[in-house]
């Protein structure tokens, strides 16, 4: 049985569409018949770029606040490598905020 993790990156609200698809078409979200399975809930995304950062939104040393989307989905271990490298070439920030971790129990 393939393991499987949960992934859980922010991304700004422009951006979740595009994604969306970039990670589902790498695979995340596979379940049963179904694939781009996700779930995704509004926030408010909070930093403060620093020295030698490149934002693409804020200015270096100015506190920003950006409208968000987390975006969850399931990944399976042999498609994780791709999915994190699409929403890497996906995403807007220099530094894409996500996390994955191992789902037990699933099955």
């Amino acid at each position: 049985m393939t393991e499987l993790h949960a992934l859980v990156a922010y991304t700004p609200a422009t951006h979740t569409d595009l994604v969306l698809r970039a990670i589902g078409d790498a695979g995340a979200g596979r379940i049963g018949n179904y694939s781009h399975c996700s779930f995704v809930s509004p926030g408010t995304g909070r930093f403060t770029p620093q020295a030698g950062a490149e934002p693409f939104l804020g200015e270096v040393g100015r506190p920003e606040m950006v409208v968000e989307d987390r975006i969850e989905c399931v990944v399976e271990e042999p498609f994780l490598e791709g999915v994190v490298a699409a929403l890497r070439a996906a995403h807007p920030y220099e530094e894409p905020a996500f996390m994955t971790w191992p789902v037990h129990g699933w099955r």
